[in-house]
């Protein structure tokens, strides 16, 4: 998901930038006009950030998959076998070869965890390095990893739901393993919330009337609809997993993670467009709404992210058959 998510988020510059042969200038190369990047600038951090994020990602991924390839590879036939021959690096099962691979696998584990706190915190200073109104402020690193979090839970949840009825894995991915998924969701979603309401206190706080002006415009303002959707399905909603019964019925959890995800798209639009609509100059203001065009490049983007994951789901493991084969070696009941 993080890799096929990152591929997508990498091609949004390029769109963005409308002349795509531009792209050529902002590389750190010698150029004939003379340009040069400025590091000191957040945009630079992200190239960097994303970039390690991306390459950390598909190691640790590619890493864990390698047995699994192996044993595809051993059971397959005609071009499938030559394709998966290559793409498991010849991997034979000795133990010496298991030995370096369970120690890569574990420095990975421990290389992605901090990792995740440092991309998106890195990702949060492109606004709160700016003097934007409603971005300049020091919480937004904490708070933009724990609604990466508390985001990525919920498309785990959205994911994972349909996989295991298609595939008939309920007694691999088990009721026990969403329950507690869905217990993560009620601790990063209350995090959320702390996060949203400290945000309107630093801003009453500092007494800067045009943070307080922001801060006003909003929950009350043009794109109060957004904030509202955004508060009651990443803090409200969420809430309802309290209830075993509820965390425990896939028809709850699958609509609640739906309703998580749309939350923090509207989080993220709320803390753009708001804060740029009313900005320092009031002749400057204005209201926005997404175009036709907007919403084809939102819908494609979903559309290249489900049918990136649906091949991955299609040609290879999407359960790891080592884990499995180690749960079962240590006596773990699972499912049945």
């Amino acid at each position: 998901m993080t890799v096929f998510a990152v591929c997508i988020a990498g091609l949004f510059p390029f769109i963005h930038l409308g002349r795509v042969w531009l792209v050529f200038y902002m590389l750190p190369i010698p150029n004939q006009r003379n340009l040069w990047q400025n590091f000191q600038s957040p945009l630079m951090f992200d190239v960097v950030a994303i970039s390690t994020y991306l390459t950390v990602s598909s190691l640790f991924w590619y890493t864990g998959m390698l047995p699994d390839l192996a044993v595809v590879r051993d059971r397959a036939t005609g071009i499938r076998k030559k394709i998966f021959t290559v793409i498991s690096l010849g991997w034979t099962g000795a133990h010496e070869q298991w030995r370096h691979y369970a120690r890569g696998y574990l420095f990975f584990a421990a290389l992605a965890t901090p990792l995740v706190i440092s991309v998106h915190s890195v990702v949060s200073w492109d606004f709160a390095l700016a003097v934007v109104p409603g971005w300049h402020t020091t919480i937004f690193a904490p708070y933009f990893v724990a609604g990466a979090i508390h985001s990525g839970l919920a498309m785990v949840l959205t994911l994972m739901i349909p996989i295991r009825k298609l595939f008939h894995y309920e007694k691999i991915i088990t009721l026990e393993v969403l329950e507690s998924v869905a217990k993560t969701i009620i601790f990063t979603g209350l995090i959320v919330g702390f996060a949203y309401a400290t945000e309107f206190f630093i801003a009453w706080y500092s007494q800067n009337p045009v943070e307080m002006a922001i801060f006003k415009y909003r929950p009350t303002g043009d794109y109060a609809l957004g904030f509202w959707i955004m508060v009651v399905c990443n803090t409200i909603i969420p809430l309802l997993f309290f209830f075993k019964k509820i965390r425990t019925t896939i028809f709850w959890l699958f609509g609640i993670s739906i309703f998580v995800n749309i939350g923090m798209w509207y989080e993220r639009f709320v803390i753009i467009i708001s804060s740029v609509s009313r900005d320092f100059i009031p002749h400057a203001w204005g209201l926005y709404s997404p175009t036709i065009i907007e919403f084809g490049i939102m819908l494609g983007a979903f559309c290249l992210f489900f049918f990136l994951f649906l091949l991955f789901v299609k040609h290879l493991p999407s359960v790891s058959m080592t884990e499995m084969k180690e749960t079962v070696d240590q006596g773990a009941s699972h499912g049945d």
